[in-house]
């Protein structure tokens, strides 16, 4: 029963608003903190980071031991990903950095703890995970892209190599300069150094501009975009579902909150239908 109710306690800390918003501003202070150790600093100074290092590893400690004790089932806490991730970032954080040999690593790993913000925030989750969802369909765009771009270094190689064999010299260099051309980095005085010798080479940069800048860009804006949708549906249908699993061990579930859950059903339905390729 005590056991219970020290486990109850926990996840009330984990589920406090103010802890969550308090467990941001130590990642933001961290970020901070990795930023200034950049630069060089008076010998007050370096103590006071030496000392806000030590607590925010101590703290992040701290703060995953109480997700762990607040989980109920604690293989259950072992099963999510970002739950390995954050356990790796403050067991690694925990490397001294006055160590000559690990401090290269230490110091990196602590960069790495700005990525605990992702962890903590569902938002951020959800863009993350609607892109990693996203690479299988943009693996094909990003292909079709690379097509595009190889067929049109081997035409400006064979074409423009004499002018400029700086930008045109083979097909790699061409291909950076297309590049340079898609990113609208003073593409200009690339066409207009070809359009010297051949007048008609507008033609050659307005189509691969076209077919790259505008086309395939807006084809990986809408599949991420797309992704992201479906992924923000699940969540919300996920916290509803969660939410009166909630009511239901409480009793506190009303009639028409059954006809809810079954709306719930009828759309995660949809969800898998979607995602079916």
């Amino acid at each position: 029963m005590q056991a219970s109710a020290l486990q109850n306690k926990f996840e009330r800390i984990r589920a406090n608003k103010w802890f969550e918003i308090f467990v941001v501003s130590v990642i933001v202070v961290s970020a901070l903190l990795v930023g200034a150790k950049t630069y060089e600093l008076p010998n007050g100074m370096a103590s006071v980071t030496v000392f806000l290092d030590w607590f925010i590893s101590a703290f992040f400690l701290t703060e995953i031991t109480i997700r762990f004790l607040a989980e109920k089932r604690k293989m259950q806490f072992f099963k999510s990903f970002w739950n390995w991730f954050d356990t790796l970032i403050v067991i690694i954080s925990l490397i001294p950095a006055d160590d000559a040999e690990l401090a290269l690593i230490a110091r990196l790993v602590r960069v790495f703890r700005v990525l605990r913000m992702i962890s903590i925030i569902p938002e951020l989750r959800i863009l993350l995970v609607s892109l990693v969802k996203a690479l299988p369909q943009l693996g094909y765009v990003m292909l079709l892209m690379f097509i595009i771009f190889y067929i049109y270094a081997a035409i400006g190689s064979t074409l423009f190599e004499n002018i400029n064999p700086v930008l045109w010299g083979d097909i790699t260099i061409s291909m950076l300069t297309l590049f340079r051309v898609m990113t609208f980095e003073d593409w200009t005085d690339v066409m207009y150094e070809t359009q010297e010798v051949y007048p008609l080479s507008w033609i050659f940069y307005l189509t691969f501009i076209f077919f790259t800048a505008f086309a395939f860009l807006n084809m990986v804006i809408g599949i991420v975009v797309n992704v992201m949708e479906r992924e923000n549906e699940k969540a919300r249908a996920e916290k509803q579902a969660e939410l009166l699993a909630e009511l239901e061990a409480q009793g506190n579930v009303e009639p028409t909150l059954k006809d809810v859950m079954a709306e719930l059903n009828e759309i995660k339905a949809q969800l898998k239908h979607r995602e079916k390729p």
